[in-house]
């Protein structure tokens, strides 16, 4: 929303693919920076992906939307759900200025179908994903007002939810009211989404806001709600490997957010490369404008390639729709080859650059992407990430394997994976302003100076045995 700055301070994970418990504090507490970075290393299998996934499944719960069986079937083996908690920070620069610390924490299961939704044509019963046990708090100050950290929404009790001053503050007294968020509630477990974000309840509170304006304590309320859902909707872009694996099927997952005329664009787009693409007619404007955008740095980075869109004019789809045949183009040393045929790394660059674009330019976007590396030269992946973390103003959450950022971004912006489930993330300790992190942790693998083991070793000489045996299987 308007003068708002919404950013990820903390994130705690529970039982959730091989985390039984982490903690991130996304804070750089060595030094002041405009931009928020984090960039998590560590060994395969070691609980990286399950951060991006956590920030997946936040997107979602704040959009209102499903969330996935597959996460419903990632909760950690042995446990019936898992838990996420993130602490957000909300800052507002109008006069007076407002600060605000926002708690929101939910639980995930997997949970039957109930029988009229079950395949009558199997016996086996169809699964979905539980979202329950949400809880919303915050603290809020102003000039003239300070309160601290008090429970807006809890669903975890019988009732719609509680407190229940704070219940008839949002929604009224009304017994119709209360009857129709209850099947809400209900509605939205079935449909694995969460409760308080639903557009159901979220209405309801608006209506409320709508007829009380003047009340102070509704006005807070709203203030924060409204706050969280423009961020999962608008300002939290999340790009995980299945985004980055549509590029080996020559699809290219353009994901955007741009302002153009007073308007705010903002999506994904999947833009096939094997031959022409198909888009909704009114997209032509949008991929022009983004791939002119993305030009300015890209010219930079890949000295002299520029893309742009070819147009091969509307058809009609099966359903009577105008839409639109384009090609995208790569232009470099005045030749013009379809971007299909450009490397892997440069398809990943266009995939994330508008992103990385917004993240330098606007304190209000958090983006995370999982595997920023992949197919990226790395001298080139530190640089960029230099540059961001020294000029930019956003939040850039990312997972990778090359270790050329640990050279080139202060360390602050680092953590760590470890090989113990109960203890998954940390900061490394002991690290002098003169020390070379990469070789600190290379250092670190060998000789395990952590209060945390970092690397689960491996033998060479039974490494090479296993291939010898495989072998020899394969040979019989």
């Amino acid at each position: 929303m308007e003068n708002s700055r919404m950013r990820i301070q903390n994130v705690w994970i529970q039982n959730f693919k091989n985390v039984e418990y982490g903690h991130l504090n996304f804070e750089n507490n060595r030094k002041s920076y405009k931009a928020s970075i984090l960039g998590l290393y560590g060994q395969n299998g070691s609980g990286k992906t399950a951060l991006i996934d956590a920030l997946s499944i936040l997107k979602l719960v704040l959009s209102g939307r499903p969330v996935p069986l597959y996460y419903g079937n990632s909760i950690h083996v042995g446990s019936e759900y898992s838990t996420f908690k993130f602490q957000f920070s909300l800052i507002n620069d109008q006069k007076p200025a407002i600060n605000c610390n926002i708690f929101y924490e939910f639980s995930l299961k997997k949970g039957i179908n109930s029988q009229n939704e079950t395949n009558i044509e199997s016996d086996e019963p169809s699964y979905r994903s539980v979202l329950f046990n949400e809880k919303l708090s915050y603290s809020y100050e102003r000039a003239d007002e300070k309160l601290r950290l008090s429970t807006l929404i809890d669903t975890s009790l019988g009732e719609i939810f509680s407190p229940k001053a704070k219940f008839e503050v949002l929604v009224g007294k009304e017994k119709s009211t209360a009857m129709d968020l209850l099947v809400e509630k209900k509605l939205a477990s079935i449909t694995s989404r969460s409760f308080i974000f639903s557009k159901e309840l979220l209405n309801t509170i608006r209506k409320q806001y709508q007829a009380q304006s003047q009340n102070q304590e509704l006005s807070r309320h709203v203030f924060v709600l409204e706050n969280m859902v423009n961020y999962g909707n608008y300002d939290l872009f999340v790009i995980n490997t299945s985004d980055s694996g549509l590029i080996s099927l020559d699809a290219l997952p353009l994901t955007f957010q741009y302002t153009k005329n007073n308007q705010q664009f903002l999506g994904q787009i999947p833009v096939s490369l094997n031959g022409p693409a198909i888009i909704p007619d009114n997209m032509l404007n949008i991929v022009k404008d983004v791939c002119e955008d993305m030009n300015i740095v890209l010219a930079k980075i890949v000295p002299g390639l520029t893309i742009g869109v070819k147009d091969l004019g509307q058809q009609m789809t099966k359903t009577g729709a105008v839409s639109r045949r384009i090609q995208l183009m790569s232009y470099k040393n005045r030749k013009e080859i379809p971007l299909q045929f450009e490397s892997q790394g440069i398809k990943k660059i266009v995939s994330i650059l508008q992103l990385l674009i917004v993240v330098y330019n606007k304190s209000s976007i958090t983006v995370a992407i999982d595997e920023l590396d992949s197919g990226i030269f790395e001298y080139l992946l530190g640089e960029l990430l230099n540059i961001i973390s020294e000029k930019g103003k956003g939040q850039l959450i990312f997972t990778s394997h090359n270790l050329r950022p640990l050279e080139t971004i202060d360390r602050g912006f680092i953590a760590f994976t470890t090989t113990n489930p109960q203890n998954r993330y940390i900061r490394f300790n002991h690290v002098k302003d003169n020390h070379n992190l990469r070789d600190f942790y290379f250092r670190d693998i060998v000789l395990g100076e952590q209060s945390e083991e970092v690397y689960e070793p491996t033998n060479n000489y039974e490494i090479a045995l296993a291939f010898r045996e495989a072998g020899d299987t394969i040979e019989s």
